[in-house]
């Protein structure tokens, strides 16, 4: 079940929805395919997964972004037609495949989800129009949301009789706690702007037309803060789930002795 790749060329990526823009310490990674509401497939994911395997070294913020009224619709239903989309798997091949085969698959589609957690860089989500499903997840992958007032989110997985794959429960459920994320996931609902600030799911809604300038605004701020001062806290704030109270104390003891460290020059 090996799908085809997808190589470090810039001009790949377009051609599946795809592109990188680097200012500087900022990068803007875009969806560019509006004439599909940035719908997602296998081929866009591959291309995400390498946006973030070759981001230069100096950048310390990133930018998820969408063109078009959409954010992203979610999956391209093509996939679930018998002949799903050509030289990918279709979901009746993954269907049939071994535990160890669809797993392998589903973990290579993760790949674009999960790396805007990642410990050297702060990742925002620009959200406008639907986020749905697999869109919904893809801005749950980032550390930060920004969204415009007509933002609807959405995880229609279950209503499909399925379930959200794309490594986006975990960032839901800490967000938004287990009842609420439950409730999302199974109904299926619609979320939009001022709840999802209300419960914690979006950091700030602003009128469509300002969306691009206050996703700018926020990475301008958070490139004023030492680079090394961020990552140590992005670190620390992370891992403060998994620690007790005790555990949490000592991580930011250890923390701030590095920091001091560094400051005084006299690091390692």
């Amino acid at each position: 079940m090996t799908a085809p790749a997808v190589g470090t060329d810039p001009q790949d990526w377009a051609q599946v929805g795809v592109r990188l823009d680097v200012e500087g310490e900022l990068a803007l990674v875009t969806l560019c395919n509006p004439a599909r509401r940035n719908a997602q497939s296998p081929a866009m994911w591959r291309a995400l997964a390498a946006v973030g395997g070759t981001l230069p070294g100096t950048v310390r913020v990133v930018v998820l972004r969408a063109e078009g009224v959409s954010f992203s619709a979610g999956l391209d239903r093509q996939m679930f037609t018998p002949e799903g989309i050509p030289g990918e798997h279709s979901f009746l091949k993954l269907a049939a495949g071994s535990d160890e085969e669809t797993g392998a698959a589903i973990a290579e589609y993760q790949e674009a989800f999960t790396w805007w957690r990642r410990p050297d860089v702060i990742t925002i989500a620009a959200v406008q129009g639907h986020a749905v499903g697999a869109g919904f997840q893809l801005a749950l992958g980032c550390d930060l949301r920004v969204v415009a007032e007509d933002v609807q989110f959405s995880m229609k997985e279950t209503s499909l009789g399925l379930v959200p794959d794309l490594a986006g429960t975990k960032p839901l459920t800490d967000l938004v706690g287990y009842g609420r994320a439950l409730e999302i996931c199974a109904t299926g609902r619609w979320v939009g702007a001022e709840e999802s600030v209300a419960i914690g799911l979006a950091n700030l809604a602003v009128p469509a037309e300002e969306l691009e300038g206050a996703a700018r605004d926020l990475a301008a701020a958070l490139l004023a803060a030492p680079r090394n001062a961020v990552i140590e806290t992005k670190a620390l704030l992370q891992g403060a789930g998994g620690r007790s109270y005790d555990e949490q104390r000592a991580a930011e003891r250890a923390a701030q002795h590095r920091r001091m460290r560094d400051l005084a020059g006299i690091g390692d």
